[in-house]
């Protein structure tokens, strides 16, 4: 699909992948609209790329709902960017054998997963409604990580939920198909993302070469770049890629 005059709607577009994709997607012509918590730099973000900004929280329907509305107002909508998520880290037992949070677990299920389903729902009630552009009327890319496949100690929450991204990518790219909508998620690796870039120096080169090649950390906009592919190229549909440099993250 061609992007330019296109809408794309991108979650956690005010940092990190989100971000990247947002600058990539403007640089070719869409009419990007970001969504983020209100707290974020949303505001700024859309104000530098000439873009939208709606507060939202990617787990409710109704926010979610306004959002997809305002992005269609912009112009149609064909592109949807999930990269909203948290990745916070819990084992199933604490240092002193204690059973695990369970509402910390259910948090990262329902932002990441529950968070991914909604958006996806939402925009596509959207976009199946628009009149067909190059064949087809719109491409949802997801995000999930290679947790989802190498998970490491004290990711059990965090590789469930992009494990269940991973495995709703099929079903929904062929539930999808009728509509002229393709499915495809995004499975990166060791990336330059802002919890990434708080750590020392050292920890980051340390990271970086535990990766086969390139031995150094994904950039995002290596990210928005494989986003750009997948939307350009028609035949990608119902698959998740992995963005890794080759790695298979240890057991911690």
């Amino acid at each position: 699909m061609q992007i330019s005059g296109q809408g794309a709607l991108i979650t956690g577009g005010a940092s990190g992948l989100g971000l990247a994709t947002a600058r990539r997607l403007v640089a070719a012509g869409a009419h990007v609209t970001i969504i983020d918590l209100a707290s974020s730099k949303g505001a700024e973000v859309a104000d530098e790329l000439g873009g939208l900004f709606v507060a939202a929280d990617v787990t409710s329907a109704d926010e979610v709902q306004a959002a997809v509305a305002a992005a269609q107002s912009a112009a149609p909508l064909r592109v949807v960017v999930n990269c909203a998520g948290i990745a916070p880290p819990a084992k199933v037992l604490d240092r002193e054998g204690n059973p695990a949070v369970l509402s910390d677990f259910e948090r990262v299920i329902r932002i990441n997963l529950v968070g991914t389903f909604n958006v996806i729902s939402q925009a596509s009630a959207v976009i199946a409604k628009n009149e067909p552009h190059d064949e087809e009327r719109g491409v949802i890319v997801n995000t999930a990580s290679v947790a989802a496949f190498d998970g490491q100690i004290g990711q059990p929450a965090y590789s469930a939920s992009k494990g269940g991204v991973h495995a709703m990518t099929l079903p929904v790219a062929r539930e999808l198909a009728r509509y002229g909508i393709r499915v495809c998620t995004i499975a990166p690796g060791i990336m330059e993302t802002p919890m990434l870039m708080g750590l020392p120096q050292a920890a980051q080169d340390s990271l970086g070469q535990q990766v086969p090649f390139p031995s150094r950390l994904g950039r995002p906009d290596e990210y928005a770049a494989l986003v750009q592919q997948i939307v350009e190229n028609g035949y990608l549909n119902g698959e998740t890629i992995r963005l890794d440099g080759a790695i298979r993250m240890a057991p911690r």
